[in-house]
């Protein structure tokens, strides 16, 4: 499976952005309460965030577009649509 970048320049800039705001609250969170959980699995989700912006894929959307396509194939064969 080789992985194309499936989000604009646009929507990489707003995951990087939100991704580092995400990290950065969660961090000082982190800081003056560190018993909590929860702000460990922010920070997690914003780095994910980050790195979805900075390689250009996302594997949700990539889910959803290959469930569209697939929908899009069977809707096809059930109409008799050839797709040459």
């Amino acid at each position: 499976m080789m992985v194309r970048p499936n989000i604009g320049i646009i929507n990489a800039m707003i995951r990087i952005t939100i991704g580092l705001t995400v990290v950065a609250y969660s961090t000082a969170r982190m800081v003056r309460q560190p018993w909590r959980q929860s702000s460990m699995m922010y920070a997690m989700i914003g780095a994910m965030k980050v790195a979805e912006g900075i390689v250009r894929y996302c594997p949700v959307t990539a889910m959803v577009q290959q469930q569209a396509d697939q929908k899009k194939e069977k809707h096809d064969e059930d109409s008799g649509i050839n797709p040459s």
